[in-house]
């Protein structure tokens, strides 16, 4: 009897907190579904009543004003898409709200070299912080991928495409514009927001610009992020899985997205469009002609992922192997793009850096340089140098080496899988990994009778062709060609 009187109380708990279990998941299984078609018969509705006639491709890219290699991406498929539909109404949903749309396309052709039609709309993002990693000191790649979910619906609530096109490798937008939006949905991935190679190296506990040290030494904190890694991992293939077509910039890139999101079939490996049509009628300059210097040439946008510290400490070690009279007459040229204050502040990094080493006198910084300016530095340089581990692709390495700039990579990526060939007898470049390498083959290089160097030139020269913008722009709408297919049936 005393036992029954002390159980009823916990029976009683027990059948109470069934009761809310079996009402949450009610709610779940009928509620949701139900504000779900509501979500998506709002944006139905939107769809019809806005002003724009005709198929609207809306394409998303937050930074589409940065000047970058995924820019180039961006505005070359644009134009590929005024070439071939021209009825077609282009949406850009940016978070450039410091650029008006005549800065926008004016950068563009002076960056790139490409020449827009006007007949683009843009629509201004004010939510880009949700997107941005400062604002996610920790669990970074989550709270990037849920803010990309808040910044789509802004976009969507400005404006609702028929086609939606993300050209920087937000997936986590992809059941958003698909399910609720009711668009038909297409990406371009030059990066996968998370890799095999990340969590190998956080599971073997080496430390690197995004596995920092700390954590690297704890084995808790490296199995905690391990785990964390793997999670995110089966959902970021979840949400990339919901995308029709996929295409990707490299066979490092669709090695990784086929692993993760599973979908070989809807995948596409399309090269990014290099300006190599312009570069490779460059004439060769000769040694004479190019001045006293030796010029390396590094081409990479200033972000931490590029590595420039390597470029830096690679220099310090060709300064102890090459004679003093040479090293004299060698000068690295570092150009890129900076998008914010933080990249300004990494470029004040590099030439603090600089001055560390002693190097201040034989490295130089040009920012935000014009299309005219950079080919004039590639034409008067020899040596081209990336030193980015795991380049998705690489579009400065390739339009280095149609210069006429002998090219050392990383050993990694896209340079090693797709870009330079290093096999004796068809030596189209070279490859390293640390700074040590970087200098040795540096110096060899610098070394070289000007017929070998000028046999690499040529051998470099022609084999980029097949990253070719014409090449991109046909390969790119056959891609996407089912979705107006469909709008035309």
């Amino acid at each position: 009897m005393i036992f029954y009187f002390l159980m009823t109380p916990i029976i009683l708990f027990v059948n109470m907190l069934l009761l809310v279990i079996v009402c949450k998941v009610l709610c779940v299984l009928v509620l949701l579904p139900i504000l779900l078609i509501k979500w998506r018969k709002f944006y139905s509705r939107k769809r019809e009543e806005r002003q724009q006639t005709g198929t609207v491709v809306g394409i998303f890219h937050p930074y589409c004003n940065a000047g970058g290699g995924g820019e180039r991406v961006l505005w070359a498929a644009v134009q590929a898409i005024q070439n071939k539909y021209s009825d077609v109404h282009i949406v850009i949903y940016t978070g450039d709200l410091d650029a008006d749309p005549e800065k926008i396309l004016n950068r563009t052709e002076k960056t790139f070299n490409l020449k827009l039609r006007p007949n683009i709309e843009f629509v201004y993002l004010h939510g880009r912080k949700w997107v941005e990693a400062s604002t996610y000191p920790y669990f970074t790649l989550l709270g990037q991928s849920l803010g990309s979910v808040f910044l789509g619906i802004e976009a969507l609530n400005n404006l609702t495409p028929d086609i939606y096109i993300d050209t920087m490798g937000y997936a986590f937008t992809y059941p958003l514009f698909k399910y609720i939006g009711g668009c038909r949905v297409g990406s371009y991935t030059h990066y996968p927001t998370i890799s095999t190679d990340m969590l190998k190296y956080v599971y073997k506990r080496i430390a690197t610009f995004n596995n920092r040290r700390a954590i690297a030494r704890n084995p808790f904190f490296s199995g905690a992020k391990f785990l964390y890694y793997k999670l995110f991992g089966r959902l970021y293939g979840l949400v990339g899985s919901c995308a029709e077509i996929v295409m990707v910039n490299s066979s490092w890139t669709e090695d990784h997205i086929n692993r993760i999101w599973k979908c070989p079939l809807k995948t596409h490996r399309l090269y990014p469009p290099c300006n190599v049509e312009h570069l490779t009628e460059l004439p060769f300059l000769s040694d004479e002609e190019k001045g006293d210097y030796i010029r390396i040439v590094a081409i990479a946008q200033f972000r931490p992922e590029k590595n420039h510290p390597l470029m830096l400490r690679a220099m310090f070690e060709l300064r102890s192997i090459i004679e003093e009279e040479v090293w004299e007459k060698v000068k690295l040229i570092c150009i890129g793009s900076c998008r914010d204050a933080e990249d300004e502040g990494r470029v004040k990094d590099m030439q603090d850096l600089a001055k560390y080493l002693a190097l201040d006198n034989n490295v130089e910084f040009k920012l935000n340089v014009p299309y005219s300016e950079l080919v004039s530095e590639m034409q008067r340089a020899t040596i081209g140098l990336h030193t980015m581990w795991n380049e998705h692709f690489g579009i400065g390495v390739v339009e280095c080496m149609a210069a006429g700039l002998i090219m050392v990579a990383h050993a990694s990526g896209g340079p090693r899988a797709d870009i330079i060939e290093t096999q004796e007898g068809s030596v189209t470049g070279f490859l390293a990994e640390d700074e040590m390498e970087y200098a040795k083959v540096l110096a060899s290089i610098i070394k070289m009778h000007p017929t070998e160097r000028n046999a690499i030139k040529v051998a470099a020269r022609s084999s980029v062709n097949r990253f070719s913008c014409e090449i991109f722009e046909r390969e790119f709408l056959r891609a996407i060609e089912p979705f107006f297919r469909s709008k035309q049936e």
